[in-house]
């Protein structure tokens, strides 16, 4: 009979509603943390690219958290980036490199990167990129005079290289220097005809003096003795002739795990090269890292396909509260994403 009482009362008793779980805070574009994973993410980024200029970072479009455990979780990131003037194989730390300008025809870097913070950490798992420059209507709008991007197979283009490679090595004592790649072009029509290039080189088992004539025996120099430069000339075509030619040699560089591509040799990355009909080298990586499992790689394109809705919702959230009617002087929290432009959109 006691056990009967003691059950009634049990099943009377009200119900304790359980309390939801709190929802993990939304991390900002422009937060701390979003900050120094996209900083991880944009050296990573340099330091597996082979081709063209260093990027660096001009906004952070979209971040999402998945978290792990207490000290493991997972960022996805959004990246818009811009070419700087520092060529991928400078030593130049990219806080020292400067962006070129809207007016320099400008070149975007789009990526999308895989990150995991672990006690602390950040190591990127995958990256996908791409760049593309500014349209020729964006900078004619803004300087009608301006020089733009040339085609890096353009015929001035290539014959200006040529003209500018020779006469620095028939001028300039010391190592042969061969081309690697042609990095940037301009060609100006008025008031004078004006071909402007920037091209990568690298020194040679030869003297300039000895590599007249059989300049096709020159080696590229050994890994533990490489050397690097880039060259910049300007060619007038019209009214009057005259060529100017500048190259500036890196030294030998020890490889870093931030300069993969030093160790394993320039024809594992710049191979002597011309791209064909482009005004610019693409940001076209996309890397597994080989540290990451293989689950965590096979899911970072189905993962990333998720990144946009989750922080539009987020933003809808809050322009949604921004509706509330509020007392005067309230201020309306910002918005957390798209982060702040460093410096301009294209």
């Amino acid at each position: 009979m006691k056990a009967l009482v003691a059950l009634i009362l049990l099943v009377q008793l009200p119900a304790h509603k359980a309390v939801p779980a709190t929802p993990p805070a939304l991390l900002g574009c422009d937060d701390p943390e979003a900050e120094a994973a996209a900083e991880a993410a944009v050296s990573y980024i340099n330091g597996h690219s082979r081709h063209g200029y260093k990027f660096a970072l001009n906004r952070i479009e979209n971040i999402r958290v998945l978290a792990q455990d207490p000290n493991n979780e997972i960022l996805f990131l959004e990246l818009d980036l811009l070419e700087t003037t520092c060529h991928i194989l400078s030593p130049t730390p990219l806080e020292n490199c400067t962006v070129r300008s809207f007016i320099e025809h400008a070149v975007e870097g789009d990526c999308d990167v895989k990150l995991q913070r672990r006690d602390g950490q950040f190591s990127v798992l995958a990256s996908k990129c791409h760049s593309h420059a500014d349209s020729s209507e964006d900078i004619t709008q803004l300087c009608p005079n301006c020089p733009l991007l040339a085609r890096l197979n353009d015929t001035e283009v290539l014959a200006t290289v040529t003209a500018a490679l020779s006469d620095h090595n028939s001028r300039t004592p010391g190592a042969y220097l061969r081309l690697l790649e042609i990095g940037r072009a301009k060609i100006q029509y008025f008031p004078a005809h004006i071909v402007v290039v920037e091209f990568a080189v690298a020194a040679t088992n030869c003297s300039a003096e000895a590599a007249q004539g059989n300049a096709e025996a020159c080696q590229l120099l050994p890994d533990d003795q490489s050397n690097f430069g880039l060259c910049t000339a300007s060619r007038v075509l019209s009214p009057s002739k005259d060529l100017k030619v500048d190259c500036q040699l890196y030294g030998h560089q020890v490889p870093t795990p931030d300069t993969p591509f030093l160790s394993q040799g320039v024809s594992a990355g710049l191979a002597p090269s011309v791209v064909q009909g482009f005004t610019n080298h693409n940001l076209r990586l996309s890397h597994n890292n080989p540290v990451a499992s293989d689950s965590i790689s096979s899911e970072f394109s189905s993962s990333l396909l998720s990144v946009k809705p989750v922080v539009k919702r987020a933003v809808a959230q809050v322009a949604q509260r921004d509706k509330v009617p509020h007392p005067v002087g309230f201020v309306s929290p910002p918005l957390l994403c798209p982060g702040k432009v460093r410096y301009f959109k294209i």
